[in-house]
């Protein structure tokens, strides 16, 4: 890319820096300010935009970008912040931060990632409301288990039944709106061929992780928090632990790889051999979790089925005109009756 771009995000404002000549110019966060933006790209076509994930602040630009087909890469924010420092410069201001953020897709040479789905932002929103659900069901079963009184507890349970609702019915739109993407279809078909993924945990990794299948394995198990990262200095040899990554879709495979353990003899292999090594079971689990999501890699990049001699997996031929995804007559029951 000749041409980078870094952009500081905040409520009201974009500011913009291009790294080629210097220039910064402010515009307003919203439909009006990203017309002005994109005229200020338009003579560079092949400009690379840079910046922060800011939650709620980022998701109309990056839906723009993506509409545009203009490639742009979204950083972590303490990674650029860490930049900054360690380029010398610690005053934090926003028109700062957007030439950081330009210099550093420059000197860490930073690869755009594949355009999303259209309906990826939908879906993160409809995950993250059934992740609250989860945790408000989580509270009422504690307080159910332990509450005497008879109005408290019918309410809890009352609670409890609406909560089983609602989770029903966002799994139910998640799985929907999947359904209108085919190249989704295609990925959810292969994710839930492997023993112990479900159809809502291969839907899940694909939320959480868009970029699956577009990488290396190394570089998903680091992305999920699964990779091990050393610890030594000299003579000092410390333990290896796992850190960073995204802890929601380390959540949304543990219970997969518990299964995985039973029923996929490959990963029960590579258990059973940990833990005879000495490994603490904690820490073989983990190694499951991180050849699972691996293993769903390698599949979703090859574009093939899991079987049980994955030397002899069947390519995806006819698979492309299926409307129907694996579990669907799960899928087809009725919605449990909201109290």
């Amino acid at each position: 890319m000749n041409y980078i771009i870094g952009i500081d995000i905040s409520k009201d404002t974009l500011d913009v820096h291009r790294l080629a000549d210097g220039q910064h110019m402010q515009v307003l966060n919203g439909i009006r300010g990203f017309a002005e933006l994109f005229r200020w790209i338009e003579p560079h076509p092949t400009a690379l935009i840079i910046f922060e994930a800011t939650g709620p602040y980022h998701r109309q630009l990056e839906q723009a970008l993506c509409v545009k087909g203009i490639p742009f890469v979204k950083v972590n924010p303490k990674q650029a912040r860490r930049f900054a420092q360690a380029s010398g410069k610690l005053a934090k201001t926003d028109r700062v931060d957007c030439e950081m953020l330009a210099k550093m897709g420059a000197a860490l040479q930073l690869m755009p990632k594949p355009i999303s789905a259209e309906n990826l932002y939908d879906l993160r929103d409809l995950l993250a409301a059934r992740r609250a659900l989860i945790k408000d069901r989580t509270a009422a079963k504690a307080r159910n288990a332990t509450v005497t009184h008879a109005l408290v507890k019918r309410q809890l349970e009352k609670r409890l039944r609406q909560i089983k609702c609602d989770i029903a019915k966002i799994d139910a739109a998640m799985l929907e709106m999947a359904r209108q993407d085919l190249r989704m279809t295609e990925r959810l078909d292969i994710l839930s061929s492997i023993p112990g993924v479900g159809v809502t945990t291969a839907l899940i990794i694909l939320v959480d992780m868009p970029e699956i299948g577009e990488l290396d394995g190394k570089q998903v198990a680091s992305l999920a928090g699964h990779a091990p990262m050393s610890q030594s200095s000299g003579k000092w040899q410390g333990k290896a632990r796992i850190q960073g990554g995204r802890p929601n879709l380390r959540h949304a495979i543990f219970m997969p790889a518990l299964v995985a353990i039973r029923f996929n003899a490959d990963l029960k292999a590579k258990y059973d051999q940990l833990v005879a090594a000495g490994k603490e079971k904690k820490v073989a689990i983990t190694a499951v979790m991180r050849k699972l999501l691996v293993l769903a890699n390698a599949l979703l990049r090859d574009q093939r089925m899991w079987s049980e001699n994955q030397g002899c997996s069947r390519r995806i031929l006819g698979r492309l005109l299926r409307n129907r995804l694996p579990g669907s007559e799960r899928r087809d029951h009725p919605l449990p009756a909201c109290a």
